[in-house]
């Protein structure tokens, strides 16, 4: 059964695109011109991974979180490379004043924490 997004194409990870939890690792991060066609540049951070084509657009909560993840947030585009994160649809993710849904990353669960009973 198709749905309207599978319509909309992006050449950055969507929230559909990763589902309730993809493990990743960080290829590499680099800027990118992220604006629409036609639309005026808008430059952001994004990151490549191993596990998907697209890369994802890299917002300031994500980018804080793998800061803290990678013990790194110096000379980001050496220091996290390899650094594995888990992407995932967060439906409390707002974009302009909205609740929309976005991507949010999260550190791998450990043997322990999946060994857990809840």
């Amino acid at each position: 059964m198709s749905s309207i997004n599978d319509i909309r194409s992006s050449k950055f990870l969507k929230k559909e695109d990763v589902g309730a939890g993809s493990l990743v690792t960080i290829r590499s991060i680099g800027k990118q011109n992220v604006a629409m066609d036609g639309a005026e540049e808008d430059i952001k951070f994004i990151l490549h991974f191993d596990e998907f084509e697209k890369p994802l657009v890299l917002n300031s909560t994500n980018a804080q979180v793998i800061a803290k993840i990678s013990s790194a947030d110096d000379d980001i585009e050496n220091a996290w490379v390899g650094v594995k994160i888990v992407l995932y649809n967060d439906p409390n993710v707002s974009f302009g004043g909205k609740i929309t849904g976005g991507i949010r990353v999260r550190s791998p669960k450990t043997k322990k924490e999946t060994d857990l009973p809840f």
